[in-house]
């Protein structure tokens, strides 16, 4: 059928797509000092480097999300896979901080390959499947987190990081190859409406359920993002030398994403069974009580089981706050939906290594994680206590964009 050979496909390119990404931008402070940036100036520069793809990427993405809706969400997919083998091509061929700044926000323009990705499942697959769905997605994606850092930390350790970027422009021109050939557009009930990405933004801001959850993705991936420049010093501080950091790093990104990956479709079918609504507060509660343990860390073992914790639990936010996404919008607005989804995510990932860098220099590295678990708990207090998300969870009738904004 061809709903399953797009979920297979696309959860491969998924897969790939993340391991393009993991194998090369989580070393890029270490890529900063090859490219000759002095020690006390890399913090800020990695900040910089990695909040400029994000800020790109979230002013587009609704662009791209209605473009999908009018023209198609696989060619969105293309567009996206090329434009990303183009840029991560280009940070190979870099050869100071200001070229690598430019390919990053290059990098931006090119983002969007896998929310196209989720948006075309979420659209082909039947109504009593989108939950295991999606977490299957969700595997394939965390799957790819593993193998990347440790793909990209041997290289960086054997080669330098020039190499990892070449080999993740080859692993994400594969899958958009595999896409080209084997994904099958699937049809919208409806074709999208004429109109203008302010008034997408207005009916976004109409329903209620919709924003809400933007408003959660952007807090998960600014959470998930504050680590990101500083994971490595982190590493380099438990370890009491830099040397052999960025392979130690590669591992415990790793154990994050086999812990994602186990839990993903287990966190899927139970929000199928008990309602994606229990299983977000529950994830976000969990994950926020494992962050602020990581305060009394002492060691570097330590901190591996603490992420692969860690890990278990944020695995199950994201599939959850998908599938609440699909159940609130109709399917003539499921890529601009997915377009939304992708800004929010963009901007948490902008903001999350800014506020990482500025608390991470005043408070320390440990209070970041006090940080990010405060705010996770009170995210899944405040969703606890919401009506209109617990209504739109509760619908009976989640088809149509319509019946959300009414609830």
């Amino acid at each position: 059928m061809a709903w399953q050979r797009n979920l297979w496909v696309l959860c491969a390119g998924a897969s790939l797509a993340g391991a393009s990404y993991t194998m090369s931008i989580p070393f890029l402070p270490l890529y900063l000092l090859e490219l000759g940036v002095s020690q006390s100036s890399v913090t800020a520069w990695s900040g910089a480097v990695f909040s400029a793809t994000f800020l790109v990427a979230a002013l587009l993405a609704p662009y791209w999300g209605r473009l999908a809706d009018r023209t198609g969400k696989k060619r969105m997919l293309l567009r996206a896979g090329y434009c990303l083998a183009i840029t991560y091509f280009l940070g190979y061929l870099v050869q100071d901080p200001y070229q690598l700044l430019g390919m990053r926000l290059l990098q931006g323009v090119a983002n969007g390959f896998v929310p196209a990705a989720f948006a075309i499942v979420s659209s082909s697959v039947p109504e009593n499947r989108i939950g295991q769905s999606l977490g299957f997605m969700q595997t394939g994606l965390l799957t790819g987190g593993i193998v990347g850092p440790l793909i990209g930390g041997a290289l960086a350790h054997a080669f330098g990081m020039r190499q990892s970027f070449a080999v993740s422009a080859a692993v994400i021109l594969l899958a958009t190859v595999a896409a080209w050939l084997l994904v099958e557009e699937p049809r919208s009930a409806a074709p999208a409406k004429a109109g203008s990405i302010v008034e997408d933004i207005r009916t976004a801001f109409a329903n209620r359920p919709l924003i809400y959850l933007l408003g959660l993705l952007l807090l998960v991936y600014m959470t998930a993002m504050v680590l990101q420049p500083l994971i490595t010093v982190f590493v380099a501080e438990l370890q009491g030398t830099v040397k052999g950091a960025e392979l130690s790093s590669g591992f415990i990104f790793g154990l994050a994403g086999i812990a994602g990956a186990i839990a993903a479709p287990l966190w899927g079918r139970l929000g199928q069974k008990q309602g994606f609504f229990r299983v977000l507060v529950a994830a976000m509660a969990c994950a926020g009580v494992i962050s602020m343990l990581q305060f009394f860390i002492g060691n570097i073992v330590e901190f591996a089981v603490a992420q692969f914790v860690f890990g278990l639990f944020i695995a199950g936010v994201v599939p959850a706050i998908n599938a609440m996404v699909i159940a609130c919008t109709g399917s003539d607005f499921r890529g601009r939906a997915f377009g939304l989804t992708s800004s929010a995510n963009q901007l948490g990932s902008m903001l999350g290594p800014i506020l990482g860098g500025v608390a991470g220099s005043f408070a320390g590295i440990k209070a970041v994680f006090v940080l990010t678990g405060l705010l996770l708990l009170a995210a899944a207090a405040a969703v606890w206590r919401n009506a209109a998300l617990r209504r739109a969870a509760a619908q009976p009738d989640k088809s149509t964009l319509s019946d959300a904004m009414g609830s």
